[in-house]
């Protein structure tokens, strides 16, 4: 991959952050931070999956994440790896190798936590899916999938709260994925008391402003624009398998 960035890709969280692994600074420190807050899932299942129960990979996941803030992992960050989900797997396999005896011997709140991790949010989601036979690694893709739909269904409802329309919001989002048979509009529309063509035209824009927080979300996870395509298509992978 070209280590150039194209003039006209904006400098995302984690573009910034290769940007400065040499020298890391505030700014990538802090990208670096939001994005470990907002992917832990990923490093939790792969933990999980790996067969440590609750408690241990809670510890693990939180002393994961206090190195990776704390230490020089900022340094294994380079433009050859391109993408943060990439680069997370490849440092949570070197740290559960490498460093399992200190971080076995972290008390609870002994040291300071980095992310905050809900176990009840984390295994209601985890002991569902765990039935099924998958790597850790697949299981770590998934989640990651996952995740990423997760954050931009989140910023798509909040937008549409903030215009006053989340009742529209909730009755419409299930229809992101496909066109409902004619009747449906027909019905919902008599309901919120708007007619069949006013709610296919909210549709049609939803799904136009999903795809582009899909792709600003992505974005903030690929050192270039190029990968942003190929990494829609990953998680689009990782969600079948």
């Amino acid at each position: 991959m070209n280590g150039a960035r194209p003039a006209n890709f904006p400098t995302t969280s984690w573009s910034l952050v290769i940007a400065a692994a040499a020298n890391p600074t505030d700014d990538s420190r802090a990208s670096l931070a939001t994005l470990c807050r907002i992917y832990w899932q990923p490093i939790y299942a792969f933990v999980r999956r790996k067969g440590y129960d609750t408690d241990q990979a809670q510890d693990l996941t939180q002393a994961f994440f206090t190195a990776m803030l704390e230490k020089n992992y900022l340094g294994d960050a380079d433009r050859e790896r391109g993408r943060f989900r990439a680069f997370l797997l490849a440092a949570v396999k070197h740290f559960l190798a490498n460093e399992w005896d200190r971080a076995h011997a972290l008390k609870r709140g002994g040291d300071r936590v980095a992310v905050p991790i809900d176990p009840i949010e984390a295994e209601a989601w985890y002991v569902p899916e765990a039935v099924e036979a998958r790597t850790p690694e697949s299981f770590f893709e998934r989640r990651w999938a996952l995740s990423v739909l997760e954050q931009v269904m989140a910023k798509l409802r909040t937008e549409w709260a903030g215009m006053g329309k989340r009742e529209y919001f909730d009755k419409l989002s299930p229809w992101l994925d496909g066109d409902p048979e004619a009747n449906r509009y027909d019905a919902l529309a008599a309901a919120l008391g708007g007619t069949p063509g006013a709610l296919r035209t909210a549709v049609h824009r939803m799904r136009r402003r999903y795809r582009e927080l899909l792709r600003a979300e992505i974005a903030e996870t690929v050192a270039s624009a190029a990968e942003i395509d190929d990494e829609i298509r990953f998680l689009l992978s990782a969600l079948r398998s």
